[in-house]
């Protein structure tokens, strides 16, 4: 069994910058290939990053040149580098590992 748990949300104003954490604990492997996601008030789920077990990297276009998806294997923690936030990237945030297996999200609010 695979838990993830994400970290890092909070309150922003626009243009500042935010890093998510999602840390694997189970497996090993779990952080291999992992995805974000995202979901605001209202909206579906939508995906916003990953990162293979190479270490190539995919973004949404909408987070794409803002986001950076990183990976620490010794932490066996994923991280999602946001900068130059805007008030439509408020949601909560959640990380997916292969299985299915998702953490529970952290909540981003951008804001002034």
């Amino acid at each position: 069994q695979v838990q993830l748990v994400e970290s890092g949300g909070g309150l922003v104003q626009p243009g500042g910058s935010l890093r998510l954490s999602c840390a694997a604990s189970g497996s090993i492997f779990a952080i291999n290939y992992i995805r974000w996601y995202r979901q605001a008030p209202g909206k579906e789920r939508e995906w916003v990053a990953l990162i293979t077990s190479g270490g190539s990297t995919d973004y949404a276009d909408s987070v794409k040149g803002r986001f950076t998806i990183s990976r620490d294997n010794a932490r066996n923690t994923v991280y999602l580098q946001m900068n130059s936030l805007k008030p439509e990237d408020t949601a909560v945030y959640y990380c997916k590992a292969v299985g299915g297996w998702w953490g529970q999200g952290t909540q981003v609010t951008v804001s002034s």
